[in-house]
């Protein structure tokens, strides 16, 4: 039989999370399995005590709730022993009065570069990556940041909420959403691919289905 090389490198959007078992600060655990049903966003920080990644972890953990509402679960993860994540996350409660209750992916650097987090000019330390992963295990985005920069857990949220309510309405959403420069909360709907389709836009526009700068550019408010 034909052996299939493993795939490596970082995965693609559309392509399935490759599954891992992993050690966490909540025990050992199977990925994607772990979340199976759910969204779930993971997120790699270069390293604990270190201070963006922790005024990161606090921000992911004043918004979990939020997370929590639209079935999306967190995990993080970085190069790190378990034993180091679990005193890190002491820290934080004794010093910021938060308590991180999401797993910490303790990574040995298997994980790291089954995703390619790991950039070749920044030693052993992982990016700052963010998959965000649909309740079908395929990862829907993938964000980088560098070192330096912390990330905003707001657009997350946001990226999050809008991939869903893109995939259960077969809509677009434009920038900004919902606070849109040209159409506010509205919604894109899909250019049509034909010529029949393109005249049947504007008819429905008239009747005030959706509106219309042009056939290619229509939008509605959602109920």
């Amino acid at each position: 039989m034909e052996n299939i090389e493993e795939k490596t490198g970082v995965p693609l959007l559309g392509d399935r999370f490759p599954e891992m078992k992993v050690q966490t600060t909540h025990g050992k655990i199977e990925l994607p399995g772990y979340f199976a049903g759910k969204w779930f966003v993971l997120f790699s920080h270069p390293a604990d005590f270190t201070p963006v990644c922790t005024t990161e972890f606090v921000a992911f953990q004043k918004r979990q709730d939020k997370f929590k509402a639209m079935d999306c679960e967190l995990i993080g993860l970085s190069v790190d022993q378990v034993f180091a994540h679990i005193k890190w996350e002491e820290w934080i409660k004794e010093n910021l009065d938060v308590e991180i209750r999401f797993p910490i992916i303790a990574d040995t650097g298997s994980v790291a570069e089954k995703l390619g987090l790991i950039h070749p000019g920044k030693g052993t330390n992982t990016v700052r990556a963010v998959f965000v992963v649909d309740a079908d295990a395929k990862i829907r985005i993938i964000l980088y940041y560098p070192q330096e920069l912390g990330r905003n857990m707001d657009e997350i949220l946001r990226a999050v909420e809008a991939m869903q309510i893109s995939d259960k309405n077969k809509v677009a959403m434009p920038a900004n959403w919902p606070k849109n420069e040209i159409i506010g909360d509205h919604v894109i709907i899909p250019p049509a691919t034909d010529v029949d389709t393109a005249k049947e836009r504007i008819d429905k526009a008239k009747a005030g289905e959706f509106e219309c700068f042009d056939w290619w550019l229509c939008h509605k408010k959602l109920l």
